[in-house]
């Protein structure tokens, strides 16, 4: 049981405890900042400042990233059992995918923004650090994760939730955020392995992720939402759809780097040919999620960590979009990536200030939920 200084502030092993209680779903936190500075930096539309901007929300990012890594991987090697519980959590598991996210998030800003405050070579030599740790952990939350789902963790049938999505994007980041590598590599087969490498991480991610898409849609066909806080996870299906598009956008401009040109120019038109029916999709997911999710908020949806699904996977659809701008050259493409840059800004700034909010209040530094089953229900036509 904590113990209060006599003044009833906690004490220091008090606050410490407190802080073990952090999860890997805080690493949501690092994607949803690194996301806003990518975006803006591959926004296809010029505002002043707006590099600048990109340049501060990265570092805010790697700043968070540090004290993450720090907490997290401190909380593991003193309370090894206490945080093994997290994997044993059934909702709490799937977040351990947000963790290599968070490494390679950053990492692909370094590239992007932060050579201009740290130098191009060190920024590239930081993002292979974090590409390679964040593709080895996301391969092993692809395996793991699911792994503990078949054969260990207690799952209903309207239990599928967009968490089911994290442990099996980052193989998507890893493509997406690899694309940025190529230029920085020597050429000859070293490169060409990189390119069909990081089509292969497209791939696992994209057959995995429809997979959960489906069953997703299935569960709110038939069974309805929870009506709670674990609402806004449906955003995170826009996840692996936007960064797809993504991937394929900078893999197919990338090519020509690594393959002869025809096959060069014809990963160029899968971009295309890819992308577009798939931002259809994602434009209906944002339609429906938007409606979900309004329409749990007016009946009081109280504020969770979960609220981060509502940046990450919406910037990635700003940078899909913003690829698709650079592919196709059409205004349309343009000007939605910009309303949907501004979108993102306004979720991150209002969830970034009610988490800096909940953690100095400690609201959310309590222990995980609770392993118990949340269920889904639909109310009875009237």
């Amino acid at each position: 049981m904590a113990v209060a200084n006599p003044d009833g502030t906690p004490s220091p092993h008090t606050r410490v405890e407190v802080l073990g209680n952090i999860g890997p779903n805080w690493f949501a936190s690092v994607m949803g900042t690194g996301i806003v500075a990518i975006a803006g930096a591959t926004l296809p539309v010029h505002v002043v400042g707006l590099r600048a901007f990109a340049q501060v929300v990265w570092v805010i990012a790697a700043v968070l990233l540090v004290a993450l890594v720090v907490l997290v991987g401190g909380h593991w090697l003193r309370h090894p059992t206490v945080a093994r519980t997290h994997a044993r959590n059934p909702q709490m598991a799937h977040f351990y995918g947000a963790a290599p996210m968070a490494l390679m998030t950053v990492g692909g800003g370094a590239v992007l923004v932060g050579g201009d405050l740290i130098g191009e070579r060190i920024a590239v030599d930081l993002d292979w650090v974090l590409w390679t740790g964040g593709t080895l952990g996301g391969l092993f939350t692809a395996v793991s994760i699911p792994f503990l789902m078949f054969t260990q963790h207690s799952v209903e049938p309207d239990a599928a939730f967009g968490g089911w999505l994290m442990p099996v994007v980052p193989p998507m980041v890893t493509a997406a955020t690899g694309a940025l590598l190529l230029p920085h590599m020597s050429a000859g087969t070293g490169r060409a392995t990189m390119l069909y490498g990081c089509y292969a991480m497209f791939g696992l991610s994209l057959l995995a992720s429809l997979n959960i898409i489906a069953m997703i849609w299935a569960r709110l066909t038939l069974y309805g939402t929870s009506g709670s806080a674990r609402v806004p996870t449906l955003w995170i299906v826009l996840g692996p759809l936007g960064q797809s598009i993504t991937a394929a956008g900078l893999l197919g401009a990338s090519a020509g780097l690594a393959v002869d040109g025809e096959l060069a120019e014809d990963l160029n038109a899968f971009a295309v040919l890819y992308g577009v029916p798939v931002w259809g999709f994602a434009v209906l997911w944002i339609a429906l999620a938007t409606a979900l999710t309004v329409r749990t908020l007016r009946r009081g949806m109280p504020f969770a960590l979960t609220w981060w699904s509502l940046t990450f996977p919406v910037g990635t659809f700003v940078t899909g979009t913003s690829q698709l701008a650079g592919h196709t050259h059409l205004p349309a493409f343009r000007v939605a990536a910009a309303i949907a840059y501004a979108g993102l800004l306004f979720t991150w700034l209002l969830v970034a200030a009610r988490t800096a909010r909940g953690s100095l209040r400690g609201n959310l530094l309590k222990l995980p939920p609770s392993t118990a089953a949340v269920k889904a229900s639909k109310e009875p036509v009237s």
